[in-house]
């Protein structure tokens, strides 16, 4: 089964969802069309399978994040620390974009992807608000969701071309994301670690 939605993944990033086949995805995976059948009854079962797999992931991710010192950490290294694993999930999940953006999906895909959006976009607002408690709410809205549309605008660049070139992109949407968040991050107070 991992193998069929390994090679699902990899189909659904190169034809995009509306173009696979269950025949191309059988022949990825290096076994008959039979045999994914006895798996999944269709494309839209093996998408669903992939996209809840990629969910996990991503929570996976999202509960890594929860031993962050969000208060304390400067805003370019707690930008690093949420951006860095979030790069890595999506660099090991073929497909995500073609699912998760295609146009033929069903009601259940297009819930899943507005949860996954709706996720990353609570967690900034948690962020935001911990960091500047002062801000209004409809600030803290507006601010993660123009975050939100940041990452997903510049993410091609930090996914896509050489090895060099994907470090870059990071470093680019890291950089975007603190010079947009910085006039709202209010100065950390220093910790007192005692008088000796």
């Amino acid at each position: 089964m991992e193998e069929l939605l390994t090679a699902a993944g990899e189909v659904f990033q190169e034809t995009g969802y509306e173009n696979a086949t269950t025949n191309a995805i059988a022949a990825r995976a290096g076994v008959s069309p039979g045999t994914l059948y006895q798996f999944f009854a269709n494309k839209q079962a093996i998408a669903e399978a992939l996209a809840n797999e990629y969910a996990a992931k991503n929570r996976d991710v999202h509960e890594g994040l929860e031993e962050i010192d969000v208060a304390q950490l400067p805003l370019h290294e707690l930008i690093s620390r949420l951006v860095i694993p979030f790069l890595e999930f999506r660099r090991t999940a073929p497909g995500f974009d073609a699912l998760f953006t295609g146009s033929v999906v069903s009601p259940e895909l297009a819930a899943r992807v507005q949860g996954l959006h709706t996720q990353l976009k609570h967690r900034i607002e948690r962020v935001i608000r911990v960091r500047s408690p002062k801000l209004p709410a409809e600030t803290v809205q507006t601010c993660a969701e123009t975050s939100v549309r940041i990452v997903k605008g510049l993410l091609p660049l930090a996914l896509e071309g050489t090895r060099r070139q994907r470090d870059a992109g990071a470093r680019e949407l890291m950089l975007v994301l603190e010079r947009y968040l910085g006039p709202i991050d209010e100065p950390r107070p220093r910790r007192n670690v005692g008088n000796r």
